[in-house]
C-alpha cells in the first residue's frame, strides 16, 4: 500500500467552511512513555509530535487552535510560544477527568464561535490534512450537529466499533470491551476526531456525566446525547492507515517516527 503524503507538503490550505476552529487534546501526561516530559512534547523525527498536529490544521485552513493544557502546561506554552499566537489560545484543564472534561475546559472560548468546532488528540502527528480537508468538506455539505472522523482498519482490536443501522446510518459506538461477536467483527473504528456545529457541541457538554467506572466525562457520550434529542449524527471513513497509528508507549513512539520518516518528514 503506497504511503500518503505528509500533511506538510499538501496543496495550499483553502479557508475552513464557516471560520473552523479546532480543539486539541494536550493534557496529559503519557505515564506509559517513561518520560517526565508531557506526551505531547515527545519528539518524532526530532521535533514535539503537537506541532505535526497543528501544522495539519493549519494546511487544512483551520486557523484558530485551542490547546488544552494540564501537565507541565507551562512547557507546552513555550514550545508553542514559536508559532503564530495570534491562532493559538489555551485552556487548562487543571485535573484531568476525561476528554469530554477537556473540553468542557474550552466553553468559555468556544461561546462565541460561529462555524464548527473540530476536536482532535494532539498526540497524533499523523494527522493528515488531506482527511481533515475531506471532514470539512462533508460537514459543509450536510450539516450533522456532530460528523466523526472513522476508519477502516483490518485489526480493530481494542478500539470503538461504529455501529450503523440496515441503511448504513450511524448508530452509535461500541468500546471493544462491550461489543457482542457480530460487533467485534466492524472493522469501522473511532479515532478520536470529532467535527461539531458548535452550539450542539456546548449543548452535549452540558449533559454530560460521569456516572462510569472511571468516573470520567467522554467525549464519545456526546454523539448519544444528540442521537437522542433528534439531532443528526453522522460518522465517514476519511482517515487513512497511517493516521491508526496510535502513541502510548516508547515502543510506539519509535515505530510512528519511523513510519514518518518513510513518508518524508524528515
Amino acid at each position: 500500500m503506497n504511503s500518503p503524503e505528509p500533511s506538510r507538503s499538501s496543496p495550499p490550505a483553502s479557508p475552513a467552511p464557516e471560520g473552523a476552529c479546532a480543539v486539541v487534546l494536550a493534557a496529559g501526561k503519557g505515564t506509559r512513555m517513561n518520560s517526565e516530559l508531557p506526551k505531547v512534547l515527545c519528539p518524532v523525527v526530532g521535533r514535539a509530535m503537537i506541532h505535526f498536529v497543528i501544522d495539519a490544521l493549519e494546511a487544512a485552513g483551520i486557523h484558530r487552535q485551542i490547546v488544552v493544557v494540564g501537565y507541565e502546561a507551562d512547557a507546552v506554552k513555550r514550545e508553542l510560544a514559536t508559532r503564530d499566537q495570534a491562532n493559538i489560545q489555551f485552556a487548562l484543564q487543571a485535573e484531568q477527568l476525561g476528554t469530554g472534561h477537556a473540553v468542557q475546559c474550552c466553553r468559555d472560548l468556544l461561546s462565541e464561535q460561529t462555524g464548527p468546532t473540530i476536536v482532535v488528540a494532539g498526540d497524533s502527528p499523523l494527522i493528515q490534512s488531506d482527511s481533515l480537508k475531506t471532514l470539512l468538506e462533508h460537514f459543509h455539505q450536510t450539516q450533522p450537529a456532530l460528523l466523526l472522523g472513522t476508519l477502516k482498519k483490518d485489526d480493530p482490536t481494542g478500539l470503538g466499533r461504529i455501529v450503523r443501522n440496515d441503511a448504513g446510518e450511524f448508530i452509535g459506538i461500541v468500546e471493544h470491551k462491550d461489543a457482542t461477536p457480530e460487533q467485534l467483527a466492524i472493522d469501522e473504528v473511532n479515532m478520536s476526531t470529532y467535527l461539531f456545529r458548535t452550539p450542539d457541541l456546548l449543548e452535549s457538554l452540558s449533559m454530560l456525566n460521569n456516572d462510569n467506572a472511571q468516573g470520567e466525562y467522554y467525549l464519545t457520550d456526546c454523539a448519544r446525547l444528540l442521537r437522542e434529542s433528534g439531532r443528526p449524527v453522522a460518522a465517514l471513513p476519511a482517515l487513512k492507515p497511517c493516521e491508526s497509528l496510535s502513541i502510548n508507549n516508547p515502543d510506539e513512539l519509535q515505530l510512528v517516527d519511523q513510519q514518518m520518516r518513510t513518508m518524508g518528514y524528515a
